[in-house]
């Protein structure tokens, strides 16, 4: 895969200097060196210290990745895919299905699917770079990085807080109020690998909540992320006093057809670094979120 650029400073500048400001790390760039990409500069190969004029042309050619020590093992299920380019795979993850294997779900994992997916379409050299996560039991957009640069670009993103997620979820009861700044620390419990809590020696964690529909025994909120702590959602809407439905981890309680936590990734939006423009993705409710709100409106 080739990346390009154009010089357009004025003046001379090395190579390794003018690769830096694109993002491109000392890690991505031994690889190029070591593992057979190659750094083009008007179309003949140089090293980072090269020095540049304006208007040359730049490529950095990505070496292709290999499978890793524990080979990533393909699953073919069919993936509902958003938006895909070179750079970048968006998907409608569903609920039930792990993001990333695990010891539970090592071959159908989300990741495994992407991967499947790559194989059906013939891709050679690139493996899936999860950008963002969601629960097993969560629903809605996920997206992937198809290199190293990609990911790094889009890491950077997520550091600066530029990735904007809205969440729609379905909390217990009728909450008391129409919007909602929680700022909650959140640490692990003493007692539990998996489970988060309230915690004043917590990482700062920041969430946005707007009611958008009451139901007759629970209120649907939009809900937005300004960071990113594991079951940041789920924690904090507990601590209100309103656990999500369907979350028996944090007390919410199993109602049907709800038979998973009432959650889902709605809306995605960021600065797209290879087209130079803000590009905001959709998923809208799925069947069994919806079914809920018809039942108990």
């Amino acid at each position: 895969m080739e990346i390009k650029f154009i010089n357009h400073t004025p003046y001379n500048l090395k190579l390794k200097t003018f690769l830096e400001q694109q993002g491109i790390s000392r890690r991505l760039l031994a690889k190029i060196k070591y593992d057979g990409g190659d750094l083009l500069v008007n179309g003949q190969s140089q090293t980072v210290r090269a020095i540049l004029k304006q208007n040359d042309v730049i490529k950095i050619v990505l070496p292709p990745e290999k499978n890793r020590k524990h080979p990533m093992i393909p699953s073919y299920v069919p993936l509902d895919i958003l938006y895909e380019d070179r750079d970048f795979l968006i998907v409608n993850k569903p609920a039930r299905v792990a993001s990333i294997p695990s010891l539970l779900h090592p071959n159908d994992s989300l990741i495994n699917r992407v991967f499947g997916y790559y194989q059906i379409r013939g891709y050679q050299g690139i493996l899936p770079h999860i950008v963002t996560r969601l629960d097993r039991d969560t629903s809605g957009i996920v997206l992937f990085a198809k290199h190293r640069y990609a990911h790094a670009l889009m890491d950077a993103q997520l550091r600066e807080r530029r990735v904007q997620k809205v969440y729609l979820a379905i909390l217990s009861g009728q909450v008391n109020f129409e919007t909602k700044e929680i700022t909650a620390p959140i640490a692990r419990c003493n007692d539990s690998t998996m489970k988060r809590e309230v915690n004043e020696n917590g990482q700062f964690a920041w969430t946005t909540l707007t009611v958008t529909q009451r139901l007759q025994t629970a209120t649907l909120c939009s809900i937005k992320l300004h960071t990113g702590r594991t079951h940041q959602i789920r924690v904090h809407c507990a601590y209100l006093g309103y656990p999500l439905i369907g979350d028996g981890l944090y007390g919410g309680l199993d109602k049907m057809p709800l038979q998973r936590q009432g959650l889902h990734c709605h809306s995605l939006t960021f600065y797209h670094p290879f087209q130079k423009q803000w590009v905001n993705f959709l998923s809208p409710l799925p069947e069994d979120m919806n079914n809920f709100l018809q039942q108990n409106n």
